[in-house]
């Protein structure tokens, strides 16, 4: 084993921005891995200005484009790269890799990935190709946050809410797709007691009044702004229908049953949220049929041994627990870079992996 300090004084540079329809996980990501690492390391998040408030107290730039990523490398120098930002081109990787010594990508299927040192795949799709040597693929390397960490494992111990059941419908911030529309229609032609709560969140961009107009139209069922603490909320539920991106995860972390609905092209190819992992995954949200989402709902609700078969095979997963092993590979490249640097040292990604 190779040995690695924990007092190395380096520059880590983190960039990250909400991409695919990612939300806010690849912040809260960053923030949690970066809130892990010695406080020896000078660290410098890259991200858009939206983002200010989030990175508060933190090093912030703020950048508009990938353009402005290379300029800002160039100007800071960092000794490593950790980058959170969708897929990537080869074109840009190479340019980078001429001012970084060590680059990290987290979910990157672009041609840029190849070129990175090491890609951590949390987000996969089914593929009968080996992954190359330097891409960790699976679920394993799903970080949770602080919020979500101290829930885990709660569908364990928790008991169905009283009086009625809790569906909770949740679509990201932005739900381009506009699912909880599509969604809360369906559901309102349930007839079992049932409360449905729809989390809507800071950049919900469509008709809010046709959500509230639905809500009204049957008991029990609320529009609802996302609070602070999203995870303490979403423990309250019985069962969560969401997208099929990163919530699975979050949701897996807990231990309660999903359905999952994918927003698009991209997440429709995701493979973890499935039946395996004690997911009901529908399809495209988009083409969900009336009576085939309300039979995902009613079944884990009218038959309590699907309920625990599902989260019997979540809570199997140990999902979380990634940081260690992310937090172990940015002090090795801090350490260790792939390409050589001023003082000429280098070793190969093997080495470590």
């Amino acid at each position: 084993m190779i040995p690695i300090n924990v007092n190395l004084k380096k520059k880590l540079a983190i960039y990250v921005c909400d991409t695919d329809g990612k939300g806010t996980y690849p912040l809260r990501r960053a923030k949690t891995i970066s809130q892990s690492l010695p406080e020896t390391i000078e660290i410098i998040f890259i991200s858009h200005q939206k983002f200010d408030a989030f990175l508060e107290g933190s090093q912030f730039i703020s950048i508009k484009n990938n353009a402005e990523l290379i300029q800002v490398l160039q100007k800071i120098k960092p000794d490593l790269l950790l980058r959170d930002s969708g897929s990537t081109s080869k074109e840009e990787v190479e340019k980078i890799a001429e001012i970084v010594p060590a680059v990290i990508h987290f979910d990157d299927f672009g041609e840029g990935g190849k070129l990175a040192d090491l890609v951590i795949q949390t987000l996969y799709t089914e593929t009968n190709e080996k992954p190359l040597d330097h891409y960790v693929v699976g679920a394993e390397s799903f970080i949770a946050d602080e919020q979500i960490a101290s829930f885990k494992h709660i569908g364990l111990s928790k008991q169905e809410t009283e009086p009625i059941p809790h569906l909770i419908v949740t679509f990201g911030d932005e739900d381009p797709s506009n699912l909880s529309y599509r969604a809360l229609r369906h559901l309102s032609q349930l007839q079992i007691p049932l409360k449905v709560t729809v989390l809507i969140g800071e950049n919900y961009k469509h008709d809010k009044t046709e959500l509230r107009m639905m809500a009204l139209g049957r008991r029990n069922t609320f529009i609802k702004q996302k609070p602070e603490n999203v995870a303490e909320f979403l423990s309250t539920a019985d069962i969560v229908l969401c997208a099929s991106g990163y919530t699975p995860y979050e949701i897996g972390v807990m231990g309660i049953p999903c359905i999952v609905l994918a927003q698009n092209e991209f997440e429709t190819a995701l493979d973890f949220p499935k039946e395996q992992h004690g997911f009901v995954h529908l399809g495209p949200g988009r083409k969900v049929k009336q009576s085939t989402l309300l039979n995902a709902v009613m079944e884990p609700l009218l038959h309590d041994s699907l309920r625990k078969k599902a989260i019997e095979r979540q809570v199997a997963l140990n999902l979380g627990e990634g940081k260690e092993m992310v937090r172990e590979a940015i002090l090795y490249y801090l350490e260790y870079p792939k390409r050589e640097t001023h003082d000429g040292s280098g070793k190969e990604t093997s080495d470590m992996i």
